[in-house]
């Protein structure tokens, strides 16, 4: 039996609208998506670097590209993926 993706970390830069909370709302109501959590990195005039932590069950990126498209923010990396029958720390 196949497993989706449980957990992932994402390096994303984004515009200042929307605001942290908004995206976050956002993100946690797309399907299978438990938790989101996102923390600020860098802030300059225009932009925000943020991780973007979410967690859930067959997490389908490219939904989650195409909603942070929609809302200014483009990915640059994905630092973590948990995948399996449970999330395993480092």
């Amino acid at each position: 039996m196949q497993h989706g993706i449980r957990r992932i970390v994402l390096d994303v830069l984004k515009l200042r609208d929307p605001p942290l909370p908004e995206l976050a709302m956002h993100l946690s109501s797309m399907p299978n998506i438990e938790g989101v959590n996102i923390s600020l990195v860098e802030i300059d005039q225009n932009t925000e670097s943020v991780k973007i932590a979410i967690e859930g069950n067959d997490i389908n990126i490219k939904q989650i590209q195409e909603l942070m498209k929609d809302h200014g923010a483009v990915i640059h990396s994905i630092d973590e993926v948990a995948v399996g029958k449970k999330i395993v720390t480092i």
